[in-house]
This record gives structure tokens, sequence and C-alpha cells, in this order.
């Protein structure tokens, strides 16, 4: 009995079929990709030695396709035509999700207007239709905006990159990088100087603290100070019972005596 091989994408079953292959098997391998479902990265297959033998000779346009479906969109497709085989209906709508993946890539709105005008299609109710295949897809996550006939895009997957696009990705991460540094000294300087605020107000708090314990230290000192004070200068602070104090008997009134006496004058 054959073991069943389980693969992690679903383009991998691709990549290890197409190691045996060349020449025409090669080119029948590309089609089969192109119009299989849940396959929307080929840069793993394109980068194949034996994929890349195709580029010369009648087969080149296979590997033309297989490049445009990587990197390209529907617009692409009608511009080179000419040179490119002749696509399936499924293959077509392929491409055409991912011309919508692509767009998703750029605005997280996209008015019907440009869908149509990138894809092709007048009719609005077909290019609705396609928009929830390709969520249900998954590979683009949003809704439909009918009233204002747009759509707003959540999340859309990645696709295959250039190899001429990775410098500029990379001095995009690397300016990214450098923003990042930025904002971390930034916020590492705010914590220096908030710990230092912190530690000026725990001491400023600890001062007041000791001094207020002090002000309390010495006006307990003065109270009994104070208090030693008034015993030695014999001041009594006993009650006294003021109901066994007898009443002062007051003295008899004395009669005041009425002069009798003359005044005499001397005579001439």
């Amino acid at each position: 009995m054959a073991e069943c091989v389980k693969t992690s994408t679903p383009l991998e079953q691709y990549v290890l079929l197409a190691k045996g292959t060349k020449g025409a098997a090669a080119v029948g391998l590309i089609k089969q990709v192109l119009e299989a479902p849940g396959v929307y990265v080929f840069g793993e297959l394109l980068e194949m030695p034996n994929i890349q033998e195709l580029s010369d000779g009648a087969s080149s346009q296979y590997l033309d396709a297989l490049n445009l479906f990587a990197f390209g969109t529907y617009h692409d497709y009608k511009e080179n035509k000419s040179r490119l085989p002749e696509l399936s209906e499924v293959a077509l709508k392929k491409l055409k999700q991912l011309t919508v993946v692509a767009l998703a890539a750029k605005t997280k709105r996209i008015p019907y207007t440009v869908l149509q005008e990138h894809l092709d299609m007048a009719n609005l109710r077909e290019l609705e239709d396609l928009i929830i295949e390709c969520i249900y897809a998954g590979i683009l996550q949003g809704k439909l905006d009918q009233n204002n006939q747009q759509l707003e895009v959540e999340y859309a997957i990645g696709r295959d990159i250039r190899p001429e696009a990775v410098s500029d990705i990379i001095n995009v991460l690397q300016e990214w990088c450098d923003g990042c540094e930025t904002v971390l000294a930034n916020i590492e300087e705010q914590i220096t100087k908030a710990n230092k605020y912190k530690e000026i107000k725990v001491k400023t708090k600890q001062k007041i603290q000791d001094e207020v314990e002090n002000i309390k230290k010495a006006i307990k000192a003065t109270s009994s100070s104070q208090e030693g004070n008034d015993t030695d200068m014999g001041v009594d602070t006993r009650e006294v019972d003021v109901s066994s104090l007898k009443p002062v008997k007051k003295s008899s009134k004395m009669k005041g005596l009425r002069g009798s006496g003359k005044f005499w004058t001397k005579s001439n």
C-alpha cells in the first residue's frame, strides 16, 4: 500500500513532482498549477532549475505564464496576451483573484470602479461574486460596502516577491528598525526621567515626615519643660475644698464723731 505523504502547503506536492519532470512534462505540470485550487504562490516552483530550463525554446511562454501568476495581474495579461499561452477560464479567474489581492495590498478601501477597470468586468454582480470567492478561498478578508460601492479590506495574503524588489524591502525594513530603535531610546529616556522624578518625590516626602517628627518631639519636650518649671516654683495645683472654708466675720461699724471744736481767730 502506498503511503500518503502529508504536505504543508498546496504547492509542495507540485514542487515534489517537478523534481523529476522536464520538457513537456514540466509544461503539463505548470498548466495544472495555474488551475489548481488553493495554490496562490508559485515562487518555490519557479526557482527550480528544471522549470527555468523552459526559458529556451517554444515552451518559454509557459514559464512566462508562471511568472505572470507569481508577480503579475490581469492587466499585465491583457498587455502581453500575444506572447502568453491561452489560459482556461479557471486559470483566468484565479488570475483575477490574484489581481484583487494585489490591489488589496496597496489600499484598504478599493472602489468598485477601480476593481472593474483592473479586472475588465462591467457586471457589478459578477464582481461581487468574484470578491466573495476570494473571501471563501481565504486569500482575502473584508466586506462589501454596497452603499459606498467599495471593498473594505481587512487582510490579504502576501504574494511572491520579484528578486529585484528584495533590496527595496530590505531598505524599508532597515528604516523600520531604525525607527523602532529611536522610539525605544526615547522610551528609555522617559523611563529614566520618571525614575529620577520618583526618587526626588520619595526623598521630599521622607524629609517632610522627618521634619514633622522633629516638630512633634520639640513640642513634647517644651511641654515637659514647662510642667517642670511650674513644680519648681511651688505652685500648688491641688484642688481646694471651698466648702470647708469659714467666712470671715465682718468688723462692727464705727460711729463717726462729729467735730465740735470752734474756730478761733486772733483778735487785733
